[in-house]
């Protein structure tokens, strides 16, 4: 069976579901270039306001393809690399995508899989979730912006714990870390998602995309920097449509409906 990665709608979310059930929704450059393509497509469409990615049945994604690698360590180097540009690019694109991304995860997240659910901006996960920097388990190093993300979000003593040791993780746990933002019980983690979505979905786009921009930022920025963006975004919003329409519906008492 061939992985792919398959495009539904759900209202105004797109639903990306890696199907490679045979490898336990294994990654490839299949599924990474699909990824790119389907966001390229999404990121102009005004059918589309946020996007869920979520594994076929009850696993999120095994990472890497084990067999696929160790038949890359015959190749020139160069082969893998490729490989994980392909990842990286998916990676950034949906860093950068304008519109909110919720990672719906259900059973194991590891590596790869890990690396691509934490490049989401939400994370909706179901508790019996587990994830793993599976890596240093087999001699290998971080990819897929892994070891960035989890540096963001948590101390470097635990950061280096999850992906020097290997060791699993739980959903629970990285709900308490502040890094899983939501719990549902088991198969409900897509359900939770979809209505998360539907929340951002009813919320003006171009605050959402401007808040997405502000946040990428900030890691980066200096204070006085990141003032000025976020005056020159406030400005920006304030004079478009959705900041009359949603300041004269709480004015009016009245649910906006945003462009």
């Amino acid at each position: 069976m061939t992985a792919e990665l398959r495009s539904t709608s759900e209202g105004l979310t797109m639903v990306l579901t890696v199907s490679n059930p045979e490898h336990r929704n294994a990654l490839g450059p299949e599924i990474y270039a699909a990824g790119v393509e389907a966001l390229n497509v999404a990121e102009s469409s005004p059918e589309v306001r946020s996007v869920v990615i979520v594994g076929e049945g009850a696993t999120f994604s095994a990472g890497g393809n084990l067999q696929r690698l160790q038949a890359n360590r015959q190749q020139p180097p160069d082969v893998q690399a490729r490989s994980i540009e392909g990842l990286h690019n998916w990676i950034e694109a949906i860093r950068t995508f304008p519109k909110p991304v919720i990672g719906a995860v259900e059973g194991p997240a590891a590596g790869a899989g890990f690396s691509l659910a934490l490049a989401c901006d939400f994370i909706v996960a179901a508790s019996n979730a587990v994830f793993v920097m599976a890596y240093s388990n087999i001699a290998l190093s971080p990819d897929g912006g892994g070891s960035w993300s989890l540096s963001q979000a948590l101390p470097r003593q635990l950061v280096t714990e999850l992906l020097m040791c290997g060791e699993r993780i739980s959903a629970e746990r990285l709900n308490q870390l502040g890094v899983v933002n939501r719990l549902t019980e088991p198969g409900n983690a897509l359900q939770g998602a979809l209505e998360l979505a539907d929340r951002l979905n009813a919320r003006a786009p171009n605050a959402l995309a401007s808040i997405k921009e502000l946040v990428n930022e900030a890691p980066n920025a200096t204070l006085s920097r990141h003032l000025a963006m976020e005056r020159d975004h406030f400005v920006r919003n304030l004079h478009h449509a959705n900041a009359g329409i949603g300041i004269n519906a709480f004015l009016e008492k009245k649910l906006p409906r945003f462009e």
